[in-house]
């Protein structure tokens, strides 16, 4: 088949969609071009699982280093191992961008690849490949509504760029990344140094608006290419033969009939101040669901066809009352926030702790300061580089009151984990100032709406608490939104939890300062969020931030001044990076030396900088003497204590500073005559000696004698115009070799 090309400009540069060219068995596959940038996607849908009901999607991205041209840094292990975490992270965005558009009656299995196949250095391929992946489900026999956008936007001194290199990213005041179409929402990803709710707003409205292009573009790509979609009802599970049409509706009316009746007074008639309350008073009206349904002669095979039905009902009841009644489960108003509290320290000898927590959700977060030698090191596309702030989140099972297998971290894990990272980064003091690698974790002791944002809050009161310098404290909210689409309803919802996150609905994540948003995320049900919503939601949630604010700041308002007494210290400072080798020594023998015999850490910058990390102060100070003694200036007229290291014929060498020597010669070595050199010194013996010379190569002249006091009636030699024998002459004039 002959490769078909489609081309438009988006933001300056050509974007390039072409199919029927690779991956031909996929049920739909193209590669997306920007610059030089190159990913392949595929979709591809499979049968229907048993005991499965639920909508089985997978996306995977996938990087090869081959893409940049490198191979992997290990020595033993040269293929790609598990997807690196910015992997997970863009896997997830793409899930979270095509998934609102799968009809919730999908059953099928559906899996997405994106795959890297060559990078340029300056367009981030996650761009492309949510472009590629919209391109293969739109072009393939799959049920999806799409086409879905992809762009980046970011302000770059003062003026929005569409799709910004990586090089103008670095500056940037803000960065989004929005995915959506028909002028509606369906994902953003966002990090800000404190920008305005405004600045966020706009920057949303000019990706929607410049990524119509892409649609465009894809729509192209469909009429040309495009199969008929396979129906929904053709991919339904058969009815059982046995069983009539007007059976199955009698099932539907009477179980339809009966929660019109009594679902309402389940969630609402009575006093649901907990998530177990909630869940057992669902677990009752679906337990006398079907007690109803057996008394009405509805048999077993048949009452397990209403139990989909009850929990659609009650997403249902609970989006209807809060759009007609302003009725939320709990009894709070649309804007109220639940409970909160904040507490430091927590633990005694973390480097900082706190405990945060809303309503249910309650989250511990710890941190540990380390050396400069500690940052994680990554390895990916881009140039390799190292990480000193991390942010780690752990979600045991325990914490929404369930078992569960305890493995690694999971996407979940690694996303929440990155969002409040993300979110924390900007207030981060810069290693100049706080040369420490910064290591958070958040460990979730229960779960009840956004557990992330209370990482944000936790770890922020938590960073307070170990005196890392930061200027003001990040709080989170997580903004939710009831709806019905149809009618054109959406009423936004303030600190979003459990069964409020339902069909129809959103869940919006907001972190920021008093001053500004420096990070959001948002993944919607429903087919897309109009602007007007987006723009309430972020006025809405400035003033949620605002009161989480007022009540971290009663714990803790302020960094504290001093670090914990458990943390390490850091001793920085300079030397010349000529002598960086000097402190380093022959294969680290020097170096290696200082460590093993002061206990302490040692990182050496290009620049000359030195840190020294330790525990105690004393091992610290000794070591930064140390290093400082091998590079110092020695002076004429200088006093040492050293070692005598070395012996020749005609005087000793004297170790008077670490690395650096000196010669006594055997006629300063004491005011009366000495036959032999071991007559006065040996190997090992302490010494005080006196810098008299330094000749023009940096050899160091020394003496015992000039220390001494000359015996009663001493007269100095006077030269005869022989030569003497000196530091620079050996016996018989033989310059000395040491």
């Amino acid at each position: 088949m002959k490769a078909k090309s489609y081309t438009t400009n988006f933001a300056g540069r050509t974007l390039t969609i072409e199919t029927s060219k690779l991956a031909l068995q996929a049920h739909g596959a193209c590669t997306v071009r920007y610059g030089d940038t190159v990913v392949l996607a595929t979709a591809v849908m499979g049968g229907i699982r048993d005991g499965v009901d639920f909508f089985p999607l997978s996306v995977e991205y996938e990087e090869r280093l081959y893409a940049a041209g490198k191979i992997k840094g290990s020595r033993w292990i040269k293929r790609e191992g598990r997807p690196s975490d910015d992997s997970v992270l863009t896997g997830r965005l793409i899930d979270r961008c095509i998934r609102p558009l799968f009809s919730k009656e999908l059953k099928n299995e559906v899996q997405v690849i994106v795959t890297v196949l060559s990078f340029d250095g300056e367009n981030d391929p996650d761009v492309p490949a949510l472009i590629a992946a919209s391109t293969a489900l739109a072009m393939s026999n799959i049920p999806w509504g799409g086409p879905l956008l992809g762009a980046r936007v970011a302000l770059c001194d003062g003026t929005w760029v569409v799709n910004p290199t990586f090089k103008q990213r670095i500056t940037a005041a803000v960065e989004l990344l929005v995915s959506g179409r028909d002028n509606k929402l369906l994902m953003v990803e966002a990090e800000g140094m404190e920008a305005s709710e405004a600045a966020v707003y706009d920057g949303i409205a000019l990706a929607l608006k410049d990524g119509q292009a892409v649609i465009n573009l894809i729509n192209d790509v469909v009429k040309d290419v495009g199969v008929e979609k396979i129906s929904l009802a053709s991919l339904a599970p058969q009815q059982d033969e046995q069983e009539a049409p007007e059976s199955a509706k009698e099932v539907v009316e009477k179980t339809q009939a009966w929660l019109s009746a009594h679902i309402g007074n389940a969630l609402f008639g009575q006093a649901l101040a907990s998530k177990g309350d909630r869940k057992a008073a669902l677990q009752q009206a679906k337990a006398e669901l079907m007690e109803y349904l057996e008394a009405e002669n509805i048999g077993k095979d048949r009452r397990k066809k209403a139990a989909p039905l009850f929990d659609a009902f009650v997403d249902a009841e609970i989006s209807r009352a809060i759009l007609e009644e302003g009725k939320r489960v709990d009894g709070r108003s649309l804007t109220d926030i639940r409970p909160l509290s904040a507490e430091v320290p927590m633990l005694p000898r973390t480097h900082g702790s706190a405990l945060f927590m809303r309503g249910e959700t309650q989250i511990l977060s710890i941190v540990t300061l380390g050396s400069p030698g500690d940052e994680q090191t990554l390895e990916g596309l881009e140039e390799s580089t190292t990480k000193r702030f991390m942010h780690h989140y752990n979600f045991p099972p325990f914490s929404v009151g369930e078992t569960g297998r305890m493995t690694g971290p999971g996407r979940r894990e690694i996303g929440h984990g990155a969002l409040a990272e993300k979110a924390l980064r900007p207030l981060i003091p810069s290693k100049e100032i706080f040369p420490y690698t910064i290591r958070l974790v958040s460990e979730v002791l229960g779960s009840n709406g956004s557990s992330s944002m209370g990482s944000v809050c936790g770890s922020s009161l938590a960073l307070m608490d170990a005196g890392v310098p930061i200027p003001k404290a990040v709080a989170g909210i997580a903004m939710g939104l009831a709806s019905n689409e149809a009618a054109g309803q959406y009423k936004v919802l303030t600190d979003l939890q459990d069964l409020e996150d339902g069909a129809g609905g959103m869940d919006f994540k907001i972190a920021g300062t008093k001053d500004g948003i420096t990070a959001i995320q948002l993944d919607t049900k429903t087919s897309g969020i109009p602007l007007e919503v987006i723009k309430q939601t972020l006025e809405q949630g400035r003033d949620a931030r605002l009161r989480i604010l007022e009540v971290m700041d009663a714990a803790i308002a302020a960094t504290r001044a001093e670090l914990s007494e458990y943390a390490p210290r850091i001793v920085s400072f300079k030397i010349d990076p000529e002598r960086i080798r000097e402190v380093i020594g022959p294969g680290g023998k020097i170096i290696n030396k200082i460590i093993a015999e002061t206990g302490v850490q040692i990182d050496i910058e290009e620049d000359g900088t030195v840190m020294v990390t330790s525990v105690h102060g004393d091992d610290s100070e000794r070591a930064v003497k140390w290093i400082q003694d091998i590079v110092r200036e020695i002076q004429v007229g200088e006093v040492f204590t050293g070692k005598v290291s070395r012996l020749f014929d005609f005087g000793a060498m004297v170790e008077m500073l670490p690395g650096k020597e000196g010669m006594v010669h055997v006629s300063e070595l004491a005011y009366h005559h000495v036959n032999q050199v071991s007559d006065a010194v040996n190997i090992g013996d302490e010494v005080t000696v006196k810098v008299i010379n330094i000749d023009e190569k940096g050899r160091v002249n020394l003496s015992i004698k000039a220390l001494l006091t000359p015996p009663e009636g001493y007269v100095p030699p006077t030269n005869s115009g022989r030569p003497s024998r000196s530091f620079d002459r050996g016996p018989r004039g033989r310059k000395p070799r040491f």
